[in-house]
């Protein structure tokens, strides 16, 4: 598949998370437990995993299920939201916004790394995540 989207820093690497809504998210928490055995608790799971391009990095995937009176995906207004891992948050907004992207002037800055939001075509809010780097040492 051809892509016009330019090569170098500002890339995903990954899914950071998958996140959705439930009328009864107690309740689906539970089922999820019992029958798929991902246990998530109350603020959700975290699957690891290494990237085939850098195996030494380890990464992870946030899976989360909210109250279906969630505001957090807003303005968006579907049920889910996927979080996309980036290398670097600020070349990956700078390459969207030339393409025409619609981009969500919020950040937020976490002691687990740097977080935007950008919107597709269909008006879902998809979350960008660049992870703190790893300790050195």
């Amino acid at each position: 598949m051809a892509t016009n989207f330019p090569p170098g820093p500002g890339r995903i690497l990954g899914i950071g998370g998958v996140f959705f809504k439930s009328s009864d998210a107690d309740q689906a928490r539970s089922w999820y437990a019992d029958k798929l055995g991902i246990d998530s608790g109350k603020y959700g799971a975290s699957f690891h995993w290494r990237s085939f391009e850098n195996p030494e990095q380890e990464h992870q995937t946030a899976w989360s299920i909210f109250k279906s009176s969630s505001d957090y995906f807003a303005p968006g207004t579907a049920p889910f939201m996927i979080n996309y891992i980036v290398d670097d948050l600020d070349a990956f907004l700078a390459k969207v916004a030339a393409a025409g992207v619609r981009i969500d002037p919020k950040r937020d800055d976490a002691d687990y790394g740097r977080f935007a939001w950008i919107f597709d075509v269909d008006g879902n809010k998809i979350e960008l995540w660049e992870p703190q780097p790893p300790p050195k040492g």
